[in-house]
């Protein structure tokens, strides 16, 4: 050990066991040491205390009601919809239970994984200085797609690789109008007969084939419901459609599903054909038809207008090959028809099911590019391989080129109506978008299903009721046209209706177990029944199973059941009046009023107050006893005398007692 070491560590020349060392410490300059000897640097992969100590301080900011949180300087964040403060947090690099006591302070109780509304995340962001951009679904899953090379709703190649597609069509009009009726015709099939009531509850597409100038063309129909609950599922059809076949009934002229249709129509940008049906029925006047759809822009040929007209008959057969040639012409007319056949197949989703011995089987219309079985197919928030093809008659097709209607067999899950598909390279990939589509689609219900709440309503909604539903249908469309009915259904603030599960197919034991966990849901089966187990489960827990396969019924039902769940509400009746003309002091009861009925009814056992001079002398009192002579009754009429016991000794003749009671009044 020797002599004092020049880092002023006592101990052996040249800084002990060898060879001189500049300071004490195991580091070879660098950083100050302990007990003020030079130290060295840190060791490697680790940063130092002070390092540490200043990207500390560098997170801090200005705090917001005491609580710091980083400052953006006007930066533009993109978030989702349905993102929660975690993925903001991880946005700007800051710690999510800060951006808990932020929204706290701003008086919302938001949890660091809850989904959080749009409003809130650009409060949030106005408060800490950042531009808060919430990406729409669209707009994400575009850059989802582009973050794997691959671009949706575009026809990839040159002009000459497009070729002439046929056009899709849907058909519209108000309910009984003959529009399953006319498909039935023109496709030689009876579809009407299988759907309940004769109204169509799903979305069918068909493709027929047809002679226009000696040349063979086809034709992809779209039938879609007819009852005005179905809006969304007819919209969609709109969307998804190249032209409109109007279908308005001779006898019975425009109606409100008509106007309807016609915006629909009119908002998607597409042509119009009107089919004006039932012209052979006695009471059919086409020429109204005609005058009525002018009001609405729809100007028929020969008054000047654009809008061809052709008067057909379903039930006859007549005149359906002018129908089919007047949307031809009109396709050919006003719109430029070509898709490319040899790229990827893209499409959309027009409905699906879950079938007990294929399973997922999804009805798809391809936009553009040729659908072929073997390809990795991902649609929605299913994906899978394309296991076989069917067109609409049940054959099996080995590929489906540009608007060509086949249902898809090979999916993982059941789609839902209306999500795009595409075909990608493989598997993986698509596996891969569907897990965030599937992610994304969970932050949106979450951010449905709770909401965040001021502090200032959390009292008042903690008293709130809420009805909880699980919808299981038959099909998708139908499935989502009737949570969409059924959450346009406006019962006040009192009461609330959450549908807490959707999904396809019959009502599972998880179903069941997820109505009992949640503690009272009631299980809406819409053309389903439920599985043996499930059933028993049921019965066994007290779950409340109904079963529908008319959507109007079950919307009744459930306006019925929020109805009943509102708190009473009542009004005062008043039933009579009685004057005090003496007093009576009878032993042990005190003061009892010698009265006349003035007017209406005095009752036993009523509410009643004592007026004296006009002025309410006691309130909140009631009839304890009434007597007419010597025998106690229940009720004294107008005119008559009686004794009354108030069970109130402060009572004076001449004074006024009115009687009234508290009756239930009907909330709606």
């Amino acid at each position: 050990f020797g002599g004092p070491r020049p880092g002023g560590g006592g101990g052996r020349p040249g800084g002990g066991f060898g060879g001189p060392r500049s300071g004490g410490g195991r580091g070879r300059g660098g950083t100050a040491g302990a007990f003020g000897r030079p130290g060295g640097p840190p060791r490697r992969g680790r940063k130092s205390k002070k390092q540490r100590r200043q990207e500390f301080d560098n997170m801090q900011a200005p705090t917001i009601g005491g609580i710091q949180a980083p400052r953006g300087n006007g930066q533009t964040i993109r978030l989702p919809q349905g993102a929660s403060l975690t993925d903001f947090a991880e946005k700007i690099g800051a710690n999510p239970a800060s951006l808990v006591q932020i929204m706290l302070h701003l008086g919302k109780m938001v949890t660091a994984t809850q989904s959080v509304s749009e409003e809130d995340l650009i409060e949030l962001g106005l408060h800490l200085d950042f531009d808060v951009k919430v990406v729409s679904p669209e707009d994400e899953d575009r850059e989802l797609l582009e973050s794997f090379d691959i671009e949706f709703g575009e026809d990839l190649g040159g002009e000459e690789d497009l070729v002439v597609r046929p056009p899709v069509v849907t058909v519209m009009g108000h309910v009984d109008h003959g529009k399953t009726k006319l498909l039935d015709a023109i496709r030689n099939a009876n579809v009407a007969s299988g759907e309940a009531g004769g109204i169509t509850q799903h979305i069918g597409a068909y493709q027929v084939q047809t002679e226009v100038d000696g040349e063979q063309r086809k034709i992809t129909f779209i039938d879609t419901p007819g009852h005005e609950a179905f809006t969304a599922m007819r919209a969609r059809g709109a969307d998804t459609t190249d032209l409109v076949v109007l279908v308005v009934a001779a006898d019975d002229g425009v109606k409100p599903q008509t106007t309807e249709a016609i915006d629909h129509a009119t908002a998607a940008g597409v042509p119009i054909v009107v089919a004006v049906n039932k012209i052979d029925k006695p009471e059919a006047d086409p020429q109204r038809v005609r005058a009525q759809l002018t009001e609405y822009g729809l100007v028929a040929e020969e008054y000047g207008g654009q809008t061809l007209f052709v008067d057909v008959s379903a039930k006859e057969g007549t005149n359906l090959d002018e129908l089919l040639e007047a949307i031809i012409l009109t396709a050919d007319a006003e719109l430029d028809l070509k898709a490319n056949p040899d790229m990827p197949a893209q499409g959309v989703a027009i409905e699906a099911h879950l079938d007990r011995g294929r399973g997922a089987v999804a009805t798809v219309l391809v936009q553009r590019g040729t659908l072929r079985v073997g390809d990795s197919i991902v649609c929605g928030v299913a994906h899978g391989r394309v296991r076989a093809m069917l067109d609409e008659n049940g054959n099996n097709v080995t590929e489906a080129e540009p608007s060509r209607p086949v249902q898809v067999l090979g999916l993982t899950a059941v789609p839902s109506a209306g999500d795009s598909f595409l075909v990608v390279e493989d598997d993986r990939v698509a596996r891969q978008i569907a897990d965030k589509r599937v992610a994304r689609k969970r932050n949106a219900e979450l951010l449905r299903s709770r909401r965040s709440v001021s502090l200032d309503r959390w009292l008042a909604e903690s008293e709130r009721q809420e009805l909880l539903l699980i919808l299981k249908g038959d099909v998708s469309g139908s499935v989502e046209a009737l949570e969409e009915s059924l959450m346009k259904i406006d019962v006040g603030e009192e009461v609330r209706l959450r549908v807490i599960r959707r999904g396809v197919g019959a009502i599972t034991q998880d179903d069941v177990n997820l109505a009992v966990a949640s503690d009272g849901a009631v299980i809406i089966g819409f053309n389903v029944r439920p599985e043996r187990n499930a059933q028993e489960l049921a019965d066994r827990e007290g779950v409340d199973i109904r079963y529908y396969s008319v959507i109007y019924q079950a919307i009744e039902e459930v306006e019925a059941a929020l109805k009943g769940m509102l708190k009473p509400e009542y009004e005062e009746v008043q039933l009579g009046t009685a004057e005090i003309r003496a007093l009576f002091k009878v032993p042990r009861v005190g003061n009892v009023a010698g009265c006349m009925v003035q007017s209406g009814v005095i009752k036993r056992g009523a509410k009643a107050r004592l007026i004296r001079q006009g002025t309410v002398v006691a309130n909140d009192l009631s009839i304890a006893s009434l007597r007419r002579e010597k025998d106690d009754v229940g009720e004294v009429r107008e005119g008559f005398e009686c004794g009354i016991g108030l069970g109130y000794q402060d009572i004076k003749v001449d004074d006024v007692i009115e009687c009234f009671e508290m009756r239930e009044k009907p909330r709606t």
